[in-house]
């Protein structure tokens, strides 16, 4: 599902179904645990790493930042920095790891990100994150994308992003992730970023008319199933953050509805697949909380799912780090609703 990249002079042509359905990037939430029970649910997401910067890459473990299971592939490797030179030494760095495709950070609004100066305060320079983007690219052959906002602060103009597109679009980029709101710098937590700041779709979606050989992924506020088929009408693809995280089933149906898979998958089937893998990452001394923190929501809307959540949260049953425990949860729900059959 990967496109290949010849050069910043000749564009790679991606394909747009490899951008379909994606989870989005999420610090401290879309860790390789995470990204392991998602791919369970939908055989055909594109995954993405939580923000890695570059200084972790350079300065710390990179084993432990960047080591994933391959059945995660297609998986793409988010990255926070701005400068063209590290940001290239951290994509090949990704690249050698096996990633899929190297996404930069022009998104993120929290105060730690702004102090390295990186993240959605890059969209302030457009010139910038085009040299970033080419360093990138000249360092590796996978896509080199970017997710980024529709503007900063309170200025709601179109011209504004469409330049910053257009600036990178120029050097070659070909895949945006738009997260459909503006990112305010000052006096609104990452929290209220997502939340307050009018979601635009209408604006997002402009975007595809001015850069018609370009692919558009839509983010922001995506949670229910008709929602993502809907903003399929216009963007070639959707990125579900939160939802994935508090309902994560919402990734099988929709992927289902995406004919992804014939079918949602058996509720036990991806319970041995868990209890599997969990087991071999507690010898590999994971803490089972760790690999269980992406599930809390996993039976939500099912009799049983508050108690599932419970004893999944159970600081002294997850001390034990008995895998088993992930058994006797499920045995608390009540049996799954069948599918009523027209006729």
């Amino acid at each position: 599902m990967t496109s290949a990249l010849s050069s910043a002079a000749a564009p790679f042509a991606p394909d747009p179904a490899g951008w379909q359905l994606c989870v989005a990037p999420m610090i401290d939430v879309t860790d390789r645990h995470c990204r392991y029970f998602h791919r369970l649910l939908a055989p055909r997401a594109r995954l993405y790493t939580e923000m890695i910067t570059t200084g972790a890459l350079i300065h710390g473990d990179v084993a432990r930042h960047l080591d994933f299971d391959p059945s995660e592939h297609p998986v793409a490797l988010q990255l926070g920095g701005s400068e063209p030179r590290d940001l290239a030494h951290a994509a090949r760095l990704g690249a050698q790891w096996g990633y899929d495709e190297i996404n930069l950070n022009c998104g993120c609004p929290s105060e730690r990100v702004q102090k390295g100066a990186f993240g959605a305060c890059l969209m302030a320079e457009p010139a910038l994150v085009a040299d970033c983007i080419k360093a990138m690219q000249d360092a590796v052959s996978v896509p080199v994308t970017v997710k980024h906002r529709l503007g900063l602060d309170y200025d709601e103009s179109y011209g504004f992003v469409r330049d910053f597109v257009g600036r990178i679009h120029d050097v070659g980029c070909r895949v945006f992730i738009v997260h459909a709101r503006n990112a305010v710098l000052k006096g609104l937590s990452p929290k209220d970023n997502r939340e307050i700041p009018p979601l635009r779709y209408d604006t997002a979606a402009r975007l595809t008319a001015d850069f018609p050989d370009a692919i558009f992924v839509l983010n922001g506020g995506l949670a229910q199933p008709a929602e993502c088929l809907d903003a399929l009408k216009s963007f070639h693809g959707v990125m579900l953050g939160r939802a994935a995280w508090h309902t994560p089933g919402v990734l099988s149906t929709v992927s289902t509805q995406l004919s992804h898979m014939p079918a949602e998958p058996d509720g036990e089937q991806v319970l041995d697949a868990m209890m599997e893998y969990a087991a071999e990452q507690v010898q590999r001394g994971v803490p089972l909380r760790m690999v269980v923190k992406s599930m809390l929501g996993w039976p939500t809307g099912r009799r049983g799912a508050r108690q599932w959540r419970r004893m999944l949260s159970d600081a002294s049953e997850l001390a034990a780090n008995d895998v088993q425990l992930l058994r006797r949860a499920w045995q608390a729900l009540a049996p799954a609703e069948p599918e009523t059959v027209a006729g």
